[in-house]
């Protein structure tokens, strides 16, 4: 990655935002959303990942986690580049997708163009993280995640964002994701 993620406080919570490159909408089918939500999940389970929040939005996925192994730049990194790698093979796989050649060509033309990237590139890389470092921060990150799809016109009420952690506070819903509450 040109540039990398500058998680200063190795333990802390953090506030991150990654997107598509140029904000192509991919998060536009069930089948998208799920391999998203499962790599979460995995971390969750397998790698560390403690998730206080989330939204996954059709070009941008919002967090606020922790790395309970005090590395979240490698927890970002893979979640990344496994999510790329996947969301890509499924959309070149599926027969459903009308527009899988358009997408395939986007995210190449976008690898192209980045000299750290050797075919195709699905998320941008300059991203930066917000360190939670008050009950405040995380609050108004937390009031922020819930009401993007309410900004973004999608909804109107925060909990009927199907994949956003205001189902998990305001419903105690985890069938999407469980996060870590406490």
């Amino acid at each position: 990655m040109s540039r990398k993620y500058k998680f200063h406080e190795k333990g802390g919570a953090y506030f991150v935002s990654f997107a598509t490159v140029n904000w192509i909408d991919v998060f536009t089918r069930d089948l998208y959303f799920a391999i998203m939500t499962e790599a979460l999940d995995h971390c969750r389970k397998s790698k560390g990942m403690e998730i206080y929040s989330y939204c996954i939005m059709p070009s941008h996925i919002h967090l606020i986690f922790r790395s309970s192994l005090g590395d979240p730049s490698g927890l970002m990194r893979d979640l990344k580049g496994f999510t790329s790698r996947k969301i890509m093979k499924t959309i070149r796989d599926n027969p459903q997708e009308s527009r899988r050649e358009w997408l395939l060509w986007m995210f190449e033309r976008a690898g192209k163009k980045n000299s750290n990237v050797k075919e195709k590139q699905f998320w941008q890389q300059n991203n930066q993280p917000v360190e939670i470092w008050s009950l405040q921060v995380f609050e108004q990150k937390l009031e922020y995640i819930h009401n993007n799809p309410v900004k973004a016109g999608f909804v109107t009420d925060p909990i009927d964002w199907k994949y956003s952690s205001a189902r998990n506070y305001g419903n105690n819903d985890h069938t999407i994701l469980e996060i870590d509450m406490n």
